[in-house]
């Protein structure tokens, strides 16, 4: 009852807000009709506070952040209905609405000014919430403020550019409110708590920096609901061999510093070929209760077998030179481009698992998602996903539907509509909130059954 009520009065408050904007908006011209000199005061501060705090209702959201977010978004649409009434009224007045009769010139005057002064005063109304908006919402990314600036200057354009951003920043708003708001409820359940710490390991060409987490929102959304997280911290290009031996000594190094006994291993990429050669081959298997790989090629990428065997011995060097001699700077201590990228072929795959087998005891399952077409990947996966399709078959943008498949159980994920996951989106590399995919609350869910399971 409390929440309807909240709704109503905001709706009251907007409309209420709205007409004293157009009003003041107006007022060299509405003045002499209905504005009195004792009356304009009290407008004025009423703006002023409005400009400060747009709605009564987004002070019951649960960061400061989405406040700003959501009060941004009220007075852009504030900004948006009032303007609208603004024009009506200007255009009823050019045609006689408030022209007095024999004075032309000087009512022209009046509406030029009118005009004037209104466009100054919605404009800041406009500010205030576009850099509210801009400053505060993340889903926006750099795409949408690059289109609200650019179309900001074309007339029409601009309001559908406008509508995009107000309609991405209010559900963003929603969404985050609604997850705080989640996580406050089953905060005493500790939900994602397992029995062993999680150790999350990345694929290639990424390394775990500190202040860019490869696997995005993730592992804060876990650690919220009582997960211990560390990650795998092995190179971005070498063997899987090579790899494998920086995994199993991490895996080691935490057991040994925190007691824990075992690990559960949640793998991204190639990062589950390396966790499989090291619970197999050297040693891992007695601190690892499970390995769940994420979109991991574990037959190969046949595309990959194609574009080596096209890509000259030289240039193969000279590309894997200029990488190597890049990552040795960010922390690679002995980055090897090449043997990375030979291992994810499905020769090499192939022959890897007749070797490596999987050892009784520990849990190994597996998940995999696609796109539904390559405009709905970000680049590169765009650029690669026809080249995969051709080769390998459903995908998303590196991975075939066909590739990922390893263990006990086997999930395969897939959104509504045309947009698919990509091998990107599957660990919120790039902080996207899809449709129909809560990639966060996937992972809490995942968490949750490896706990159920007592692990």
């Amino acid at each position: 009852m409390n929440k309807t009520r909240t709704h109503i009065l905001d709706y009251i408050l907007f409309a209420v807000n709205t007409i004293i904007i157009t009003v003041l908006a107006n007022y060299p011209a509405l003045r002499p009709h209905i504005l009195s000199k004792a009356v304009l005061p009290c407008l004025i501060l009423y703006y002023l506070f409005l400009n400060i705090v747009p709605s009564v209702k987004n002070a019951s959201l649960k960061s400061k952040r989405l406040k700003t977010c959501g009060n941004g978004c009220r007075l852009l649409i504030l900004f948006l209905v009032s303007t609208a009434f603004t024009a009506i009224y200007s255009i009823a007045g050019w045609f006689g609405l408030y022209r007095e009769a024999g004075n032309f010139l000087s009512d022209t005057k009046l509406w030029m000014f009118n005009l004037l002064f209104s466009i100054g005063f919605e404009a800041i109304i406009f500010w205030n919430g576009i850099i509210r908006v801009y400053a505060t919402s993340k889903q926006l990314g750099l795409r949408y403020r690059i289109l609200g600036i650019v179309c900001g200057w074309i007339p029409i354009a601009h309001l559908a550019a406008l509508g995009i951003i107000i309609h991405t920043a209010s559900k963003e708003v929603q969404f985050e409110n609604k997850k705080i708001l989640c996580n406050l409820e089953r905060k005493e359940q500790q939900i994602c708590k397992t029995k062993y710490p999680l150790l999350l390991v990345h694929g290639v060409f990424f390394r775990d920096f500190r202040y860019f987490n490869y696997w995005g929102r993730i592992p804060k959304e876990l650690e919220n609901n009582g997960a211990a997280v560390y990650y795998g911290n092995q190179q971005s290009a070498a063997s899987v061999e090579d790899c494998g031996k920086e995994l199993a000594q991490r895996i080691q190094e935490i057991v040994e510093k925190t007691g824990c006994e075992k690990v559960n291993i949640i793998a991204h990429s190639k990062g589950g070929l390396d966790s499989r050669y090291a619970i197999s081959m050297l040693g891992a298997a007695k601190y690892t209760a499970s390995l769940t790989t994420i979109n991991t090629p574990h037959r190969g990428c046949e595309f990959a077998d194609y574009l080596l065997g096209k890509i000259s011995e030289k240039k193969q060097q000279m590309i894997a030179n200029a990488y190597n001699s890049a990552l040795r700077k960010v922390g690679d201590t002995n980055p090897d481009f090449l043997k990375a990228v030979f291992d994810l072929t499905a020769d090499a795959c192939k022959k890897r698992n007749e070797l490596i087998k999987d050892v009784e005891g520990v849990y190994y399952q597996s998940i995999g998602s696609k796109l539904s077409h390559a405009l709905s990947g970000r680049f590169p996966l765009n650029f690669s996903y026809h080249l995969v399709n051709y080769f390998d078959g459903a995908n998303d943008g590196l991975v075939g539907e066909d590739s990922f498949p390893w263990g006990t159980k086997v999930q395969f994920l897939s959104s509504k509509g045309n947009r698919g996951i990509s091998h990107g989106d599957v660990i919120d590399l790039n902080r996207e909130n899809i449709n129909d995919f809560d990639v966060r609350e996937f992972y809490v869910g995942l968490v949750k059954e490896l706990k159920e399971m007592g692990y």
